[in-house]
């Protein structure tokens, strides 16, 4: 298996709007990701934020207009066209979506857009009545018709004191989504439920059963199914991440009861189950309803426990169950553990892991097993390894 580390070189078209300001944080983004930044500029964009921050933040000359000393040859619009991956614009005004939707050419940034051969997405900001003008929404109706990514808008307060649709994305769901242009579409037309985070068993009102998953792995699944085109609905316990953007759905469940009981109400017509959340094996069976007090002179509070339902077994042994992938979180004899639990459990791809490597960490390091092959990955970023496990579902889906 052909791993791909997902470092992008992506340009950034920037036009006037008050939300420009949100484009140094998402240039700092992207660059600590890992990826090239290269901004270009309408003049309107230096009213509001000055070329020498992108500068500064992007460590690459900012251009300005098509006789930009920097584009080298004069070409900069066919250089830096074929020597990108991906372009954005953000924010994209409602001038600059008409101009691209109708085809002009009359400045650096329209002349890229007309001479691109990489994806494009835009990020609309823009007025609530500006968002709704019939001829706006006849513009981006154009612009989907021409596979032209649209970005948002959000909804909520505007600069202008209107409150509705128009609002450019945060910086943080732009660097998101921005994942979702380039990645192939190899779950397309595709539904998935994911669970991630870790369970936790009440002892009392103010203690319980835990463990330290902090929800990474099965987020950045999430992401990267949803980047892949699948629709993705998202049950997580306890995390210590944020919450993907973009999902069909999401749902917080604390216990492992609880879990269960949405998993199975989500799980109709769903083609892919994906287990990823750190369920606690055991329950307190005498749960106090009050907080237990430490008294001198008592006994030790004896807890007892009893089993869990087994979520993906359960899923896994269903007559209608979707393609399951599960996985194995172990300390010792990974690779052994995670063969039988594989075979015991009837799922078609299992991810196997050692905990110490893995839990509360940015970084992972698994083996796949699936009926035809055993594939150890390298240890790379979790946003990594869960692209390298989507190209692999996608493989063995029907």
């Amino acid at each position: 298996m052909d791993v791909k580390v997902m470092k992008k070189k992506v340009l950034l078209g920037i036009c006037g709007g008050i939300a420009a300001y949100k484009c140094c944080e998402l240039v700092r983004l992207l660059k600590k990701a890992g990826h090239q930044v290269n901004v270009v500029m309408t003049q309107a964009a230096t009213d509001f934020v000055s070329p020498t921050t992108f500068q500064a933040l992007s460590g690459e000359p900012v251009l300005l207009d098509t006789h930009d000393a920097a584009g080298g040859n004069g070409m900069a619009h066919i250089n830096l066209s074929r020597q990108t991956d991906v372009m954005l614009i953000a924010p994209a005004s409602a001038n600059t979506l008409a101009k691209i939707a109708h085809g002009m050419a009359d400045n650096l940034l329209t002349t890229l857009v007309a001479a691109r051969t990489c994806p494009l997405a835009v990020a609309p900001a823009m007025n609530v009545q500006m968002w709704n003008n019939p001829a706006n929404q006849r513009n981006l109706a154009l612009l989907r018709q021409d596979q032209i990514k649209i970005l948002g808008p959000a909804v909520g307060e505007q600069a202008c004191g209107e409150t509705g649709s128009g609002r450019m994305l945060e910086a943080a769901e732009l660097a998101e989504l921005l994942a979702d242009v380039w990645t192939l579409p190899v779950l397309a037309g595709k539904r998935v439920l994911i669970t991630t985070g870790a369970t936790f068993e009440a002892i009392d009102p103010v203690r319980g059963i835990t463990n330290i998953s902090s929800g990474q792995m099965g987020m950045a699944l999430a992401r990267a199914c949803r980047a892949a085109g699948a629709s993705v609905s998202l049950v997580y316990g306890q995390i210590n991440t944020s919450v993907a953007a973009g999902l069909a759905y999401t749902e917080q469940a604390v216990s492992a009861d609880s879990m269960l009981n949405a998993v199975e109400r989500l799980l109709p017509q769903q083609d892919v189950f994906i287990s990823v959340a750190a369920v606690a094996d055991y329950k307190v069976k005498n749960r106090s309803v009050q907080k237990l007090k430490k008294q001198p002179g008592q006994a030790v509070p004896v807890i007892e426990l009893t089993e869990n339902a087994d979520i993906l077994a359960t899923v896994a042994g269903r007559p209608d169950a979707p393609f399951c992938v599960g996985f194995a979180a172990e300390s010792e004899h990974v690779l052994e553990h995670a063969r039988a639990k594989r075979l015991k459990k009837g799922v078609p791809l299992l991810v196997a892991n050692d905990v110490s490597q893995a839990m509360g960490k940015t970084t992972n390091q698994v083996i796949l097993l699936d009926d035809e092959q055993e594939t150890a990955l390298p240890q790379m970023s979790k946003a990594d390894t869960a692209a390298a496990i989507v190209e692999r579902l996608a493989q063995l889906l029907p």
